[in-house]
Parts: C-alpha cells; structure tokens; sequence
C-alpha cells in the first residue's frame, strides 16, 4: 500500500518476481548490480521487487502474467522490458525511457554525435504541427524500442535535404527515409529494423491486391525459446513465423524463406487463407496451453533447483500414495480381523474342542484304570 500511494511521485524499475521462478533467481544477481549502477550514476529512477505471487493484487494491476516480468513505472504509464537480460541491456532501457520521448538536437554536431553513437536515428524535423504531435505520440508508446529526437531545419547535415518541413525521417545505414503519409489520417510508418537481439517490433502497413490495409508488426528474436513456448512445440532456427494476436493463431511457411519474394509469397498465403493456421484460442487449445504451461513450469522447477522441486512435488505425492495404499490394504470384513486376532491368541473353536476331547480321552484312561484294581 505504501509503495502504491508514493509511486507517482517516483520513477519506479520494478521486478515481479516469484518465489519458486528458475528465471527469477537468475536475474537476482544481475538486477543488483542495475541498482547499484543506477544508484552510482545518479540516476533519479528507484530500483525495486515485487513478490507477485505475495502481492497478486497489486500484481493484476500492472498486468503481470509471467515471471520475471520487468516493468519502469512513470506516472501514470507502464512500459514493459523484453530485451535481454543483462546489466548493461536493463540500464541502457532505464535510462532512455525515464527520460522525454523525444530529446532535442540542438546543433549539427549533436546531430552528426546521435547518427554515430545509434544505429537508427528518428527524427521529426520542423516546429510546431499535428505531425509534431502525432511523433510525439508514437515515441510515448515506442520509446521502449528505440531513441525519438527533434531538430530544426538549421541543424539538419548539409549533406541532407528533405522534400518537406515538416517532416520525420528515419535514418539507417548511411541513408535516410522520410515519412510521406497523411499524418491526420494515417499512422507514421516504420520500417524493420534489427536493434535488439531479443524482442523488436515496429509497424508497417501492408496492402493487399484488393486495396484492402492490413497492419503487421514484425520483430526478431534471438533464439527461439519463446517462440516455442507460445506455439507448444519447436521451430528451427532461423526461421518466420507470422502470429495472429487478436485469436492467437499462428502460421509457419511450408518452405524456406530466404528471398524477399518468399517473404511477400508468404505474407500473401496468409493474407489470402492459403496457408494453414495453427492454434486458436478455442477450448482445446486453451486446455493443451495449461497443460503445457504446467509442465513448463514443472520442468523449470526442477532445472533451477532439483531439492526444491523434488520437496514440491515428491512430498505431496508421497503422502498420496501412502494414502492409497492405506486405502487399498484395509481390511473389508472386522469379523475376520477378529477370527485372526482370536487365532493368534488360541482362543478359535477348534481348538477349544479339540481340547475338551482330549480331556475326556484322559479322563476315560482314569478310570478304567482304577476300575481295574
């Protein structure tokens, strides 16, 4: 409650984190280390943790649904860290997202310094506009993937001309592309570029033969690790594979991919229904991700810790089976309980007449005897 009512107030990096996570107890050591690099630095963004499964209230609330889920809290906004999990990776994402959406550049030598320190540079170019405005909101929300400035004309490389001001440019490779859609109709266009190793993605717009505008995000991951996790199986490596978010469909290529025209050849089978869908978010699929999710998390357990995992799952089992086989070697019928405890004590009626025969037999010997004489 505490750290609820005062987070406004601070820029808050925060790791949800369970317990029992593999992957959690991984980053521990990396995620001190951004604490007291932040800390070393000046840096005005608090380092924290969250026990989610402790906290699942507060958890729900930032929309946790994994671990370690890392999140930079700034007022009223939550962005998400999916980029590797790495000291240097986390500060570099810290630093540039707790500070403006979009950095002024004043000068031509800032100018010159940004094109060498970045690999891709976005740039709005002008003053005051519904394009300012439009940038300015699309590097709010992308400003997790990637740098956003502004600049004057004046501060532009003599070596550049745009066709218009004002204008965004996207600058890549020694060459630059500009932005020429309607800005008050459509979004601005991105294209693909690859500056992270693990999650990247910024949107396009694709038009089909019939005119119709579908939007597509593209990314590139290093590994396939969650790519596997999310379709339940195995993809080689490298590889395409094309997702439907809204019904959590997926599509694979029925062939390589390794030419432009392949990429637009199967872009185009999924546009027009020729290439098979996989997934969905039907009842059956839901059932095989909990499952999957399950032993998912089961194996990882017993990865990040063998002892842990054999006390989580072996006791409980154990008692179970205790329980069972206590269940299965009852005895049915009390009676014979008690016939076995009375045979055991010699108290069964055979034997009681067997030894009332024997009696009279000796008894019988007696007197003959003493008739006898």
């Amino acid at each position: 409650n505490r750290f609820k009512d005062t987070r406004m107030n601070d820029i808050w990096l925060v790791d949800f984190y369970a317990p029992w996570c593999g992957y959690c107890k991984k980053l521990e050591p990396v995620w001190a280390d951004v604490g007291a690099e932040l800390k070393a630095s000046g840096s005005p963004v608090r380092v924290g943790k969250m026990d989610a499964t402790a906290y699942s209230g507060m958890s729900s609330e930032f929309g946790v649904r994994g671990y370690p889920t890392i999140k930079l809290l700034k007022g009223e906004l939550a962005y998400n860290y999916k980029g590797p999990r790495t000291k240097d990776d986390i500060v570099e994402f810290t630093n540039r997202v707790s500070g403006p959406a979009v950095r002024p550049l004043p000068s031509k030598q800032m100018f010159e310094h940004m094109l060498k320190r970045h690999d891709v540079l976005f740039v709005y170019v002008g003053g005051e506009s519904p394009l300012k405005e439009k940038y300015i909101d699309v590097a709010t929300e992308l400003i997790v993937y990637t740098y956003f400035f502004s600049a004057s004309e004046e501060a532009l490389p003599e070596s550049m001309a745009l066709p218009e001001i004002p204008s965004v440019a996207v600058f890549k490779d020694g060459s630059y592309f500009t932005y020429d859609g309607e800005y008050s109709k459509d979004p601005i266009l991105f294209c693909l570029f690859d500056m992270y190793s693990l999650h990247l993605y910024v949107s396009i717009r694709i038009c089909t033969l019939d005119t119709e505008k579908v939007d597509f995000q593209f990314g590139h991951m290093d590994g396939s690790d969650y790519i596997n996790s999310l379709i339940m199986g195995e993809v080689k490596v490298p590889s395409v594979i094309i997702l439907n978010t809204s019904n959590e469909q997926y599509f694979l290529p029925d062939g390589p991919t390794e030419t432009l025209e392949d990429l637009v050849s199967f872009i185009t089978g999924v546009l027009n229904g020729s290439v098979q869908a996989y997934g969905g978010d039907g009842i059956v699929q839901r059932v095989k991700r909990i499952a999957f999710d399950a032993r998912s998390t089961i194996m990882s357990v017993f990865r990040s810790s063998p002892v842990l995992g054999c006390f989580l799952f072996g006791l409980p089992l154990g008692v179970i089976s205790l329980m069972c086989y206590g269940i299965c070697t009852a005895d049915s019928d009390p009676d014979a309980g008690d016939m076995e405890l009375m045979k055991r004590e010699g108290f069964t009626d055979e034997e009681e007449e067997e030894e009332d025969d024997e009696e009279q037999r000796l008894l019988g010997e007696y007197l003959n005897h003493h008739c006898l004489y």
